[in-house]
């Protein structure tokens, strides 16, 4: 639920919000690498006010009526043992950039290190496996057929694309974790 995880961090960060200005904090910073609509957003608030994350408040202020979210003592866990935990999901970049963008609410210098270290052989471990990935597909790439050269060619390109975003993200991340020590 990286939304949802998300979204403790800016309580925390924040402290009460409304939706409306929880999805405008969200379109601030986390849109930049992670899409979420105001849907998503509502969605994710009633899971972490249902599982005791979050509380509910309604105020009327000049007139109308709103409603504040709160981060309960067991949502502030709740975050801190996520941020800490093995990125798991099918999108490392958005479980890994979820991580550092609120990678500052965590107080203890070696835990940021032991966090960043984390992030950074896990970008490993993917390139890696891209790499094996690429090195099979390169074996059977004289089996294609002529008529399906060009799709093959812009089919690798792709898988280029990749190999190389995830070689300058690893860079990117060494140094950062570099500059932590």
């Amino acid at each position: 639920m990286p939304v949802g995880n998300v979204i403790l961090g800016l309580l925390i960060l924040l402290g009460p919000q409304t939706l409306y200005s929880l999805n405008t904090q969200f379109q601030r910073g986390p849109s930049l690498f992670y899409r979420a609509s105001f849907g998503s957003l509502q969605s994710a608030l009633r899971g972490l006010v249902a599982s005791g994350y979050v509380t509910v408040e309604g105020v009327v202020e000049g007139g109308r009526s709103k409603k504040f979210h709160t981060i309960t003592d067991e949502g502030v866990a709740a975050f801190h043992a996520w941020i800490r935990s093995p990125l798991a999901g099918g999108d490392l970049e958005v479980a890994a950039l979820s991580r550092l963008f609120l990678l500052g609410l965590v107080d203890d210098a070696d835990e940021r290190r032991d966090i960043l270290d984390h992030i950074t052989s896990e970008v490993e471990r993917e390139l890696a496996r891209l790499e094996e990935f690429a090195a099979a597909l390169d074996e059977q790439a004289r089996a294609v057929p002529e008529e399906y050269r060009e799709v093959f060619r812009y089919q690798r390109a792709t898988l280029d694309y990749g190999l190389m975003a995830h070689r300058a993200g690893l860079a990117w991340f060494r140094e950062l974790a570099a500059d932590e020590r």
